[in-house]
């Protein structure tokens, strides 16, 4: 299966929606991070809301990193997306299981916290990066990524979010959308689609049913005729490499350096999105001494 990203626009002009199947993508962020059910759907939502808002407000070679810091066990999370609709990202506590909340689903809320922020950082390709910040509302993330658009983004939106972790810890379904308000909608329009969305199943079940990116489209937007404009692929990928780490080593001292050589005979750098493992023998940390000099 192919993880895709469908945009769509309501014929009238009122609404625009990107829905996406991600199962994929996150199931690969899990199987390189091992992480455990509360992790594994923190971090997932984390990175689909992450493509949402780089896929609908970014330009195709701009890039955003999305940090969710709170109180929760599960620590840090970080996420890089870009409008080409890759994505990596990590989780400081890969390791967080916690009993199912009160409506038996996975406790995100639980494993993020509640007090804390999200906030956004978009590589703009000016002189310097723009970011914006609002406080956890929900910890559920899909919450606080709407709270987020309507803030930082001045567009109403509704964002949906939603991980499915199987009793053996991999990935069933992953997906979520995105419905944003446009000028002209009315009060009527918008609660048609809010009554849509009390009635919806979670969207990780209607992904493990088997409905597609439209049939999720046509759940969400009932009642208004929409028109989709693409679907695009979406990947986990990391530009990690060892050229990279080799350039970030050259910043170290060469004292440090040295160390490295005389008491571990080498180094090993791992990608903190990744987990990638980058082996540096003695030639080459004296390699990087010889080109500082």
């Amino acid at each position: 299966m192919t993880d895709t990203l469908t945009k769509s626009v309501s014929t009238d002009g009122k609404f625009r929606t990107y829905v996406i199947n991600a199962t994929d993508t996150i199931a690969e962020a899990q199987k390189r991070h091992d992480t455990w059910s509360n992790s594994t759907a923190a971090l997932g939502r984390t990175m689909i809301g992450s493509i949402l808002v780089a896929t609908s407000t970014l330009k195709e070679d701009e890039v955003l990193t999305t940090r969710v810091v709170a109180d929760g066990p599960a620590g840090a999370i970080v996420v890089d997306a870009n409008a080409s609709g890759t994505v990596k990202g990590y989780i400081q506590n890969p390791h967080v299981s916690l009993p199912l909340n009160k409506d038996h689903h996975i406790d995100v809320k639980g494993a993020v916290g509640t007090n804390g922020t999200l906030s956004i950082t978009k590589d703009l390709h000016m002189k310097d990066p723009f970011t914006g910040q609002v406080p956890i509302v929900s910890g559920e993330i899909g919450a606080d990524f709407t709270y987020y658009m309507a803030k930082s983004e001045q567009i109403p939106s509704a964002v949906g979010v939603s991980v499915f972790v199987q009793p053996n810890e991999t990935v069933g379904a992953a997906g979520g959308f995105l419905i944003q308000t446009l000028p002209g909608a009315n009060d009527d329009d918008i609660t048609k689609i809010e009554n849509n969305l009390k009635i919806i199943p979670n969207l990780s079940t209607l992904l493990n049913e088997g409905l597609t990116n439209e049939q999720v489209l046509g759940k969400l937007m009932n009642g208004i005729e929409m028109k989709v404009l693409d679907t695009m692929p979406i990947a986990f990928k990391c530009d990690c490499s060892k050229e990279k780490f080799a350039k970030s080593l050259a910043t170290i001292s060469e004292d440090e350096l040295q160390s490295m050589i005389d008491e571990n005979h080498g180094a090993e750098a791992v990608c903190k999105f990744c987990n990638n493992k980058y082996q540096f023998s003695e030639e080459d940390l004296k390699e990087i001494i010889a080109e500082k000099k």
